[in-house]
């Protein structure tokens, strides 16, 4: 797959002024008041079409100005490749942009970036734009090298993701090729086992973060996008089903009734009714139907409750508040 380069808005830049003066006390003071935004120096955006932007995308945006104004070649990597490849991540995205230099620079940051002196030798590179950017499973593998357990595993999964348009950014096995042949002086250790637990099959960050909570929670292992043919003809593929126990369960996200790519023309109302229609459906077809939001995610006592009362049993007892890290 090849890493995008399209901006996602419009961007206004001091240095595409052709020669025309720039009102900087206007221009601070429509920073100030809120209505532009300041992506890097002398770049900026109006703040509705920055808040229509993800997470994910306000980054990619920092990135793509960031080393528009570069001097020299850049590697870029960790969250900045993520960001381009369209690797979504657990936590909140950095406000530098980082970028991997040898060992002998050191690491510092500087301006826009946080350069991450990790060395470049047996480093699998793309070239993007006029720099290069680390590949999809190397970006993975940085990132799980850094972050925790969870997080990594979300983003081995998003580097997998089955249906994403045009296909997943890489494969398991090409992610276990690359690991033999790197060199990880930190954090190899939390690559293997976020690597063992990754799957092709999670179809979101939060579905991700689910499945390790409910490995940590000692339920069952589930499986994954179950296809269950609804009496109405439909076929729904609930995110878990727990055979043994005839229990399906999923995360219900807020965007399917609010996001209008989701909607597809639909009314928030018409959705939230034709997904109580699937899962009355559904019931009609399994004994039990588990459901939670994100709140759960972050109080994993609440998931645990959740599933237990609905008969799915554990291992292990309820956690304590806050006896291990989400």
């Amino acid at each position: 797959m090849v890493p995008r380069t399209e901006h996602p808005v419009i961007v206004h830049r001091r240095r595409e002024r052709e020669g025309e003066p720039v009102n900087d006390r206007r221009l601070r003071r429509l920073v100030d008041e809120g209505s532009v935004v300041r992506i890097v120096a002398g770049s900026y955006v109006h703040r509705q079409d920055w808040e229509a932007l993800k997470p994910r995308d306000r980054h990619y945006l920092r990135v793509l100005e960031a080393t528009a104004r570069a001097r020299g070649q850049l590697i870029v990597s960790h969250h900045a490749a993520a960001a381009v490849w369209g690797i979504d991540t657990l936590g909140p995205w950095p406000t530098l942009v980082e970028v991997r230099t040898d060992r002998a620079r050191g690491g510092r940051s500087s301006g826009a970036f946080r350069r991450r002196a990790l060395g470049t030798k047996d480093v699998e590179l793309v070239p993007w734009r006029s720099h290069w950017i680390t590949s999809p499973a190397q970006t993975a593998i940085d990132l799980a090298a850094d972050l925790p357990f969870t997080e990594g595993v979300v983003v081995f999964d998003q580097a997998l993701w089955a249906k994403r348009v045009g296909g997943p950014l890489t494969r398991l096995d090409a992610i276990r090729t690359l690991t033999s042949s790197t060199s990880i002086t930190r954090g190899g250790a939390k690559v293997a086992r976020a690597t063992a637990f990754a799957t092709a099959l999670s179809d979101s960050v939060r579905e991700s973060h689910s499945r390790v909570l409910i490995d940590r929670l000692g339920f069952p292992t589930p499986v994954l996008q179950q296809r269950f043919d609804l009496p109405s003809g439909r076929i729904a593929y609930p995110d878990f089903f727990f055979a043994e126990h005839d229990h399906a369960a999923e995360y219900d996200g807020v965007g399917k009734y609010l996001d209008p790519r989701i909607l597809r023309g639909r009314t928030p109302q018409e959705a939230l009714l034709e997904e109580k229609d699937r899962a009355d459906e559904l019931l009609r077809i399994v004994s039990r139907l588990s459901r939670w939001r994100t709140p759960a995610l972050h109080d994993p006592r609440l998931l645990y409750d959740i599933l237990s009362a609905a008969g799915l049993p554990s291992s292990r007892p309820r956690p304590r508040l806050g006896q291990f890290r989400v």
